[in-house]
């Protein structure tokens, strides 16, 4: 009976699940405000950025290539690279990484 009372018994088990919860929530709220928020404050400006395309903008695109956008469409946009009339190229809008307003150049 000493023993049992000497350990702390049976009934400080919970104290332990309390706080095993406690640094869970705490872990989770610390992934999301280092991993989760950032992506998708990212992802609402480069949806702006793409929103704000104009015929004429100097763009980069996802693998590296540099070019003027010549026309748009709702989820296309064709790209001049290198000023060479006959290397125009068709892509999906979301390939498009980085954009250089016309008049701001």
């Amino acid at each position: 009976m000493n023993l049992l009372l000497a350990s702390g018994g049976s009934g400080g088990g919970m104290g332990g699940v309390g706080f095993w919860v406690i640094y869970i929530v705490v872990i989770i709220a610390f992934m999301y405000f280092i991993a989760i928020r950032p992506q998708k404050k990212q992802q609402k400006q480069l949806q702006s950025l793409i929103a704000s395309m104009e015929v004429g903008d100097s763009v980069e695109t996802t693998s590296g290539f540099y070019g003027v956008i010549i026309d748009i469409t709702d989820d296309m946009v064709i790209v001049e690279f290198g000023g060479n009339k006959n290397c125009r190229i068709p892509m999906v809008k979301t390939a498009i990484t980085r954009v250089e307003k016309a008049n701001e150049a």
